[in-house]
């Protein structure tokens, strides 16, 4: 399970870690929609469209690794290596998103802090940095959905 915690009040960047152990940390883009990360000496852009709907990850070389479409919508999808990840909100009352197969919940992106922030993951079968890239995704979808609200 991908565990992130909010490292400042003041910004958005997480740290993250599988089963208490750091490998990366998300630093969203102050400018833009998206951000970047760091995973095995790997670095990764994340870039979203002007609307926040559309997002895809580049590595150092500029090579498309994953994109994500329908962002912010009820359903949306991820794909990345030829595998397209279907995600749902999980309701319209909370922030839960659900990756599913056909009709099956397999795994979801949850918050488990209102007042921090952190948020737990768990993306089963999903390469480590697909997996980082969808909990900025989200990172970025719930800061925009948080700023239009207030």
């Amino acid at each position: 399970m991908l565990e992130a915690r909010k490292a400042s009040i003041w910004r958005s960047r997480y740290d993250i870690a599988i089963d208490g152990r750091p490998v990366a940390t998300w630093d969203s883009s102050s400018w833009r929609s998206g951000g970047a990360f760091e995973l095995d000496g790997q670095r990764y852009e994340v870039r979203g469209n002007a609307w926040g709907n559309r997002f895809g990850m580049v590595d150092v070389t500029g090579t498309l690794v994953a994109s994500a479409d329908r962002v912010g919508r009820k359903q949306w999808t991820v794909t990345a290596a030829g595998r397209t990840y279907q995600f749902q909100r999980a309701s319209m009352w909370n922030d839960e998103q659900e990756l599913r197969v056909g009709d099956t919940r397999v795994g979801s992106v949850r918050r488990t802090s209102v007042w921090r922030g952190d948020i737990a993951a768990d993306l089963p079968g999903m390469p480590l940095p697909v997996q980082v890239f969808v909990l900025g995704v989200i990172i970025t979808m719930w800061n925009a959905q948080a700023a239009a609200a207030s």
